[in-house]
C-alpha cells in the first residue's frame, strides 16, 4: 500500500511496529547504553526509539525517514521528552542518505530492510558507519514455521524471509554475530494491526468521498484477511542484536 495508506493507518501508534513499548526499553537495556553515545536510525518513522533512548540514556542520534508525517510526530516526542538538543531527523531516501563513516556506536533499521533491498543489502549499508565494537540493531520477520506455498504468495515475501535459523545464516554470511535478540509475541502483533484496523475504519468512516477510500477499503479488507489467514500463524518479527564478526 502507498505511503500515505500507512501515515494514516499508523496515526494512533508510537511503535510502528508489532513492538511493544516494554520491549523497545527493553532492547535499550540489552543494548548498555550509556550517556553520550550516538545513534543512527534509518526508516526511524516516529523516532520512538531515538527519542525515548535519549531521554532514558543520554545518548544522541539522527534519523531518517521519507515521511514528512512521521519526522513532524518525531520532532513533536522531542520536543515532549525535551531531548531535541540531543536528537535530529532528516526527510529523505534512507536507502541513499550519505553516511559519515565509522561515527555511530549504534546502528539500527527497525522493519524496513527493504531500504537497502533486503537484509543483506541493509547491512552492508549500515555497516560503513558503525564505530569498532558498535551494535547494529535489525527489526526482520521472519517465518516461525515453515509457511505453504499459498503463504508465501499472499504475503508476497518469496525468498525475502527465512526461519531464525535460516535468518542466523544470512546475519553470519553477512560478517555480523548474533549477540541478543528480543522477539515480538503474539499479542504485540494483535495490538499493532488491530489499532491500524480501528484507526483505518475510522478514517473511512468521516473520508468517505477521499480520492483514495475506496483503494484504501479493499487494502484494509486485504490486510485483515492475510493477517487472520497467514500472518498471525506463521509471520514472526523481532530486533536482532548484531556485532561484527
Amino acid at each position: 500500500m502507498s505511503l500515505r495508506y500507512h501515515e494514516i493507518a499508523e496515526a494512533e501508534l508510537r511503535v510502528l511496529n508489532p513492538f511493544t513499548e516494554d520491549k523497545l526499553r527493553q532492547v535499550g537495556e540489552l543494548c548498555r547504553l550509556r550517556e553520550g553515545m550516538r545513534h543512527l536510525d534509518l526508516a526511524c518513522g516516529k523516532g520512538e526509539m531515538l527519542t525515548t533512548w535519549s531521554d532514558r540514556y543520554g545518548t544522541t542520534g539522527l534519523g531518517v525517514d521519507l515521511s514528512e508525517v512521521f519526522l513532524a510526530a518525531a520532532r513533536e516526542r522531542a520536543a515532549e521528552l525535551e531531548v531535541a538538543d540531543r536528537v535530529t531527523f532528516q526527510q529523505g531516501d534512507a536507502g541513499a542518505v550519505e553516511l559519515e563513516p565509522e561515527s555511530y556506536d549504534i546502528v539500527s533499521c527497525i522493519g524496513a530492510t527493504w531500504i537497502g533491498g533486503g537484509l543483506t543489502g541493509t547491512i552492508a549499508l549500515l555497516r560503513p558507519a558503525l564505530r569498532p565494537g558498535g551494535l547494529m540493531l535489525i527489526g526482520e520477520p521472519f517465518w516461525s514455521e515453515d509457511p505453504p506455498e499459498e503463504a508465501v504468495r499472499t504475503v508476497g515475501a518469496d525468498d525475502d524471509f527465512a526461519s531464525l535459523a535460516g535468518t542466523l545464516d544470512r546475519f553470519q554470511e553477512a560478517g555480523m554475530s548474533l549477540v541478543e535478540l528480543v522477539l515480538a509475541d503474539g499479542n504485540s502483533w494483535d495490538r499493532y494491526v488491530g489499532r491500524q484496523w480501528w484507526t483505518m475504519t475510522e478514517w473511512l468512516a468521516a473520508n468517505p468521498d477521499d480520492p483514495d477510500a475506496a483503494e484504501f477499503r479493499a487494502g484494509l479488507d486485504e490486510d485483515r484477511r492475510r493477517y487472520l489467514q497467514y500472518l498471525r500463524r506463521y509471520f514472526g518479527w523481532g530486533v536482532f542484536i548484531l556485532k561484527i564478526a
